[in-house]
């Protein structure tokens, strides 16, 4: 029986290395093995910031990545922890009663859709906002190149 609430943290706390997909899914799930990578491009582009400053235009096309990635975990966990206890017990406890236990809706679980709205939404604007900032900081400086 998969737990709605195991799930949701899951996705919220380790949904950028795919452990809720590991855990809904098995480890047989190709999208679970794939969510480590714009994890760890994003992990590259942070430490190239750190290493060549954030004027280095791979770190700042590569860090966006790990923020859109914990913004969608977040996402799927808020997803899993408001989804009905009936449509959860139909998709991941096949065969078992629409209103067993792990599929309901509980403290923990609202806890987890507090944490990964607020968590989720801020990585979310921050991402962009960084993006947004790097390339038009990008865009003025070749402007200048080009009237000079």
């Amino acid at each position: 029986m998969k737990n709605k609430t195991l799930a949701a943290w899951l996705a919220f706390i380790g949904g950028p290395l795919g452990l809720h997909r590991f855990y809904l899914h098995g480890f047989g799930d190709t999208l679970g093995w794939l969510m480590p990578i714009p994890t760890a491009l994003g992990l590259y582009g942070i430490e190239r910031a750190r290493l060549y400053g954030l004027d280095d235009g791979w770190s700042w096309l590569l860090i966006p990545l790990i923020g859109f990635t914990i913004a969608g975990c977040a996402l799927t966990a808020i997803v899993y922890g408001l989804m009905a206890t009936e449509k959860w017990n139909a998709r991941f406890n096949a065969g078992a009663a629409e209103d067993v236990a792990p599929g309901r809706t509980g403290w923990l679980t609202i806890g987890a859709v507090v944490f990964s709205l607020l968590i989720g939404s801020a990585v979310l604007m921050a991402s962009i906002a960084f993006s947004f900032q790097r390339y038009f900081e990008h865009q003025v400086e070749e402007g200048r190149k080009i009237s000079q």
